[in-house]
């Protein structure tokens, strides 16, 4: 069930669905696919002023997209994605970028940071 004042068939709606699925297809408890769904769409609410009231972190934070997994709650390590390290290795012109696989760039990109 979406979160209060997200009517059925709005694009908030479908978002909710979306992101519940996509949490239960990795794995999550449908309860824990639904919370995370529904604060989810909440910042995003709060994000682009549909909400009465919106904390600061809603609505200064970083997006969810531009965090790249960073407190995401998981027990793997956080930081960037794959393809943002692939952009910033692209930027810093390291060779051999696109065979690299996530932690190889991650090191490559720190190397070359120094």
């Amino acid at each position: 069930m979406p979160p209060r004042g997200v009517k059925p068939g709005t694009k908030r709606a479908r978002q909710y669905e979306h992101i519940k699925d996509s949490a239960k297809e990795q794995g999550k408890s449908t309860d824990v696919a639904e919370e995370i769904a529904a604060r989810t769409v909440n910042k995003e609410k709060a994000r682009s002023g549909e909400s009465r009231t919106a904390s600061k972190t809603s609505t200064k934070d970083k997006s969810p997209s531009e965090r790249g997994g960073e407190r995401s709650g998981t027990n793997r390590p956080k930081g960037r994605t794959r393809d943002q390290l692939y952009n910033e290795a692209k930027k810093l012109n390291i060779d051999g970028r696109s065979s690299m696989n996530k932690d190889q760039l991650q090191r490559a990109v720190d190397a070359k940071k120094r």
